[in-house]
């Protein structure tokens, strides 16, 4: 049984269509200060041996005063990937290794999305949009 959504690499690279997104995005650890954070307010919640990391909108973790350490954006790749889909992590991890960028990738149904320092976002855009163009 195949999932649905785009498997070709060629069309994945061609039709990746990079989006940043305007907000700030954090990742932390579950809050131990007493603060709760509620699960609607998380953009994704993982579950690791050593405990849950949130990523949060950056208002999100200052309002209710979540400690982080550094600010990322978001790059959603707008194509329909498939989770069956081989090399496209690779290949995007590859770019923007190449722009010395580094890449935080969650997978979700639809979409891939990287995170990556907000400093270099601009940056990690038009590389992406460059691979893109060049497949």
């Amino acid at each position: 049984m195949s999932l649905p959504g785009e498997t070709d690499l060629t069309v994945l690279l061609k039709s990746m269509a990079p989006e940043l997104d305007a907000a700030e995005y954090v990742f932390c650890q579950l809050p131990g200060n007493g603060n709760r954070i509620n699960a609607t307010d998380a953009w994704a919640v993982i579950s690791e041996d050593e405990g849950k990391t949130l990523i949060l909108k950056k208002e999100t973790a200052d309002k209710n005063r979540v400690p982080y350490e550094a600010v990322f954006k978001k790059i959603t790749l707008k194509i329909h990937s498939s989770l069956d889909a081989v090399g496209l992590t690779a290949k995007v991890s590859a770019k923007l290794a190449e722009l010395g960028i580094s890449a935080n990738v969650v997978a979700g149904y639809y979409h891939d999305h990287i995170f990556v320092q907000s400093v270099n976002a601009g940056r990690a855009l038009a590389g992406l949009k460059e691979l893109s163009s060049k497949s």
